[in-house]
């Protein structure tokens, strides 16, 4: 049977054979012989690849372990020394390596390539930096801890050298990068142009104020100044965009510092400021602060009925309103300018969640938080922090009361403001805590007592040069009308004389010095949009006319105005007798 199969097969086969082509057939051979050929020639290509890849790790494990000839006598090729200069520089040039310590944003677009890694890059393509950045399990960034340097080091933080670039890490900060890497090229650290404020009341903010307003304006930078020349970006509200003079009708592409008050909005600052800015604010002891705002603020519903502090105090918020316009000056304020609910916690375990979730925040928008009471040694910080000299931030105590107004507060009323003021209260006590660890972990107590000595000694000799009798005085007393700071509650604030006869520049920068915030911001806006400004003066100058005619017309009409209302009021008076009349 089965011999029978195979020869029924073979004649099948055969007559298919048979039925096909002769060309069909030399095609299908020809092509059969391209395929045998071909898995040929990729077998050995693939067997002469494997090859070549271990024998080029063979090399390289001797290469490492027995230098050549060439690498003895010239060890570090190009990029080699490229990397030992960074390190080099990272190790010596403390205010770039600062930059690192401070925590990043979690933003859109930080993980895009800064303008100074471009071009580092680009005149070096096989340089390429690497930031790693350790997390804790919450998924904070470690790096603006106050921890101290080795410890970035042993969690993670690593500078090295790779053969195409890679910025690593779920939250880095591009301002970081860049101002590192400039520092590199050049062997010490570039000035920080793009700054925001977080201006603060009653914290000596005004001060810093100037100090950033007369850089930018030596430096001839931008300003994200208030629309329609207003002193404020529409505080109490909180921050929009809009706000800033030039940003809507895009006028201005590129604004450099922004500094006046606002309610703290950090997507709505974003849109105006660039990747790269630094952020800062200051904070004062609520104690102390309560006592200035109350002398400021005294006309505001929470405070107005109350004749001192102290009354306040022990009214215990039983007649504070929260929903009463202006009120948020008397609790929290801190907390508010921040952009947080300043209502007072109704529990301990409240407050302690609140506190922590403002701290975090606070922590993640803001690179550097300065304390009053500690202002020099807050501008020495503040200079290594921008990579500034300490002429930038040299000063005069602007916006400052005078010592009649202020009044010390017991023992017992200073526990209630704490009370009063828990949140602001915890936010203080943090972030004077990191700020001494800040400074024990950057600079060091020696280095920072030198500089705040020399800081002093400068300011003292600009005290000399520039005011008369060397000090503030009472409002009354300044001769310059145009530099009287604005008065505003029942505090007394005070303001500067010039000594006569300086010279053009010393004038120049003196008065730089001491002028005040309304008319410093006034002054920038002019600069800034010279057009703006014209037609809002000319527009001033029509609506006093019209109310100085108004004015006029109605003291020019007062006696028959006067008899008008007589007639007026007797007429209603016999109208109303002829009423009674009736009606008896």
């Amino acid at each position: 049977m089965i011999p029978q199969l195979k020869r029924a097969l073979r004649e099948n086969n055969a007559s298919y054979r048979g039925s096909i082509p002769p060309w069909s057939a030399c095609v299908r051979a020809v092509f059969c012989s391209h395929l045998r050929l071909l898995w040929h020639v990729l077998m050995f290509l693939t067997v002469l690849c494997v090859a070549l890849q271990l024998l080029s790790a063979v090399r390289q494990s001797r290469n490492k372990t027995k230098p050549s000839d060439h690498q003895v006598i010239n060890p570090l090729h190009d990029e080699q020394q490229d990397a030992k200069s960074i390190m080099k520089n990272l190790n010596a040039n403390q205010a770039a390596f600062r930059h690192f310590q401070w925590s990043g944003r979690k933003e859109e677009g930080l993980n895009r390539v800064s303008e100074p890694v471009r071009h580092l890059t680009s005149t070096n393509p096989k340089l390429v930096i690497r930031v790693d950045i350790a997390h804790d399990p919450k998924g904070e960034s470690v790096v603006g801890r106050e921890v101290p340097k080795q410890a970035h080091l042993q969690k993670g933080f690593q500078l090295e050298l790779q053969p195409e670039l890679q910025l690593s890490g779920q939250r880095h900060d591009t301002k970081q990068v860049s101002s590192f890497l400039a520092s590199v090229r050049n062997g010490t650290c570039q000035p920080t142009n793009h700054v925001v404020f977080l201006k603060t009341h009653k914290t000596a903010s005004s001060t810093i104020l100037n100090i950033l307003y007369r850089y930018g304006d030596t430096h001839n930078l931008t300003f994200a100044l208030p629309v329609n020349m207003h002193s404020q970006l529409y505080y109490p509200n909180f921050f929009m965009s809009h706000f800033v003079e030039g940003m809507k009708s895009h006028r201005v592409t590129n604004f450099h510092i922004m500094c006046n008050h606002m309610r703290f909005r950090g997507p709505e600052v974003r849109k105006v400021m660039p990747l790269d800015t630094f952020y800062f604010s200051i904070l004062r002891n609520p104690v102390s602060m309560m006592e200035s705002l109350f002398t400021y603020y005294k006309s505001i519903p929470a405070f107005h009925n109350f004749k001192t502090l102290q009354d306040f105090l022990l009214d215990n918020g039983h007649s504070y309103s929260n929903t009463a316009l202006s009120n948020h000056y008397a609790l929290n304020i801190l907390t508010f300018d921040f952009g947080f609910n300043n209502s007072a916690p109704q529990s301990e375990e409240e407050l302690d969640k609140r506190a922590v979730a403002i701290i975090s925040a606070v922590e993640r928008e803001f690179h550097l938080i300065l304390i009053s009471e500690y202002f020099d040694e807050s501008m020495v910080l503040l200079r290594h922090a921008l990579c500034w000299t300490l002429e930038d931030v040299m000063s005069f105590r602007l916006n400052s009361r005078s010592d009649k107004s202020r009044k010390s507060l017991s023992a017992e009323m200073i526990e209630k403001v704490k009370k009063w003021s828990s949140l602001d209260w915890r936010l203080y006590q943090h972030f004077n805590t990191s700020f001494w660890r800040r400074i024990d972990t950057s600079l060091g107590r020696a280095k920072l007592q030198e500089e705040v000595k020399l800081l002093r000694a400068k300011r003292a000799v600009l005290e000399q040069t520039c005011l008369l009798g060397g000090k503030a005085v009472d409002p009354a007393q300044v001769r310059d009308s145009s530099l009287k700071p604005f008065q505003y509650g029942q505090a007394v604030i005070q303001g500067y004389n010039l000594r006569p006869g300086l010279d053009n520049n010393t004038h120049q920068l003196c008065q730089r010095l001491i002028t005040p915030e309304l008319q410093y911001t006034m002054a920038l806006y002019k600069k800034q949009f010279p057009d703006l400004a014209a037609k809002m003066a000319a527009k001033l100058v029509i609506n006093s006319a019209k109310k100085n005619m108004h004015h006029k017309a109605r003291k020019a009409n007062a006696p028959q105005l006067a008899k008008d209302n007589s007639d007026f009021k007797g007429k209603a008076n016999l109208a109303k007798a002829k009423q009674k009349k009736k009606l008896k």
